[in-house]
């Protein structure tokens, strides 16, 4: 057996900040080993060719000692069943000592495809992970995020995603130049039945999902046009809006907009929860924030209890008043 293999989730050469997490949650289970962290990056020659040495580094300065590149045509692109297969057969020829990946949409794709590829369990939405010669002792998130369930893994092969956003990415403190091993694998006829072919780009810049600062308004925001003050306020603070699900159901916003379960998962340094209970599928969405302020007339509603910060008082009239605090102060510093 190798190292523990790290799928390096990535969008045209760009490793996701999932890929990250998992390069840092796999040293500590690399160490409790006795092994190594080895990354697997999936393309074509071309992706290589004008990515490859960004790639390689990248692996590098988040503890990977090597970079294995899965080299074939129908990799130029994601497919969750060609990276399936590209993985399954990375597995039969390398046999890692554990396969790991962080679950973004990509991440917990592939690696369900590996799973079933394999006949082999895998563990989803881990948040911490100690393994041991014989099985691997497991706390991973439940139900949406309001349960935290203590598994017990045995199998010849452990496959774990980690829960995205439940580990902070790190570089190496010994970091190093990895060595790179190529390999081809052996895509089935059935890889190519998903394929991304054509993209259509819905939004420039700093999205929802990459944002240090998100402004969400919920029910409690009245109408489509009480987001006016809150697209006022993420615009100063440089940063996204957001909304809840019962702002969507309800037309206000488009769905792209949505935090939660069922929408963006959000990581930035401050989310302002607007008149929005914070029901539990909201809250999985942004729990990975750093600092929480809500500002709700209700100082029982869930986000309240479970913001750092909390205003309690009239969005309507709170925002606006931020916000002419802010074009002061920037008109006389």
């Amino acid at each position: 057996m190798t190292g523990v293999a790290v799928l390096v989730d990535h969008d045209r050469g760009i490793p996701s900040g999932g890929a990250l997490e998992a390069l840092t949650a796999a040293r500590s289970l690399a160490v409790a080993l006795e092994t190594t962290v080895e990354a697997v990056v999936l393309g074509d020659a071309a992706l290589f060719d004008s990515h490859g040495a960004d790639l390689v580094a990248a692996c590098g300065e988040y503890g990977a000692s090597i970079v294995h590149r899965g080299i074939g045509d129908l990799l130029a692109d994601y497919g969750p069943d060609a990276w399936g297969a590209a993985l399954a057969s990375f597995v039969e020829a390398r046999q890692p000592a554990a396969v790991t990946a962080v679950g973004t949409d990509r991440g917990a794709e592939a690696m369900a495809q590996l799973a079933a590829r394999a006949d082999l369990p895998l563990v989803a939405n881990c948040v911490t992970v100690t393994p041991d010669a014989e099985n691997w002792q497991i706390t991973r998130i439940q139900w949406g995020g309001s349960l935290l369930e203590d598994v017990t893994l045995e199998a010849s092969l452990p496959l774990v995603t980690f829960a995205h956003h439940a580990i902070e990415a790190e570089p190496a403190g010994t970091a190093g130049e990895p060595t790179v091993s190529d390999f081809e694998p052996e895509l089935g006829l059935d890889a190519e039945r998903t394929l991304v072919r054509d993209r259509v780009t819905l939004t420039e810049g700093v999205t929802l999902a990459t944002a240090s600062v998100v402004v969400s308004g919920g029910r409690g925001v009245g109408s489509a046009d009480g987001f006016a003050a809150l697209e006022e306020l993420a615009e100063l603070l440089g940063g996204r809006v957001g909304c809840s699900r019962a702002v969507t159901n309800n037309g206000w916003r488009n769905h792209a907009d949505q935090v939660g379960q069922t929408g963006t998962r959000i990581a930035p340094e401050i989310y302002i929860a607007c008149g929005i209970s914070g029901a539990i599928q909201h809250w999985v969405g942004a729990m990975g924030s750093k600092n929480i302020l809500a500002v709700n007339i209700d100082p029982e509603a869930n986000m309240v209890t479970k913001a750092g910060y909390a205003v309690i008082a009239d969005l309507h009239e709170v925002v606006p008043a931020v916000c002419d605090e802010i074009r002061r102060r920037r008109d006389h510093p």
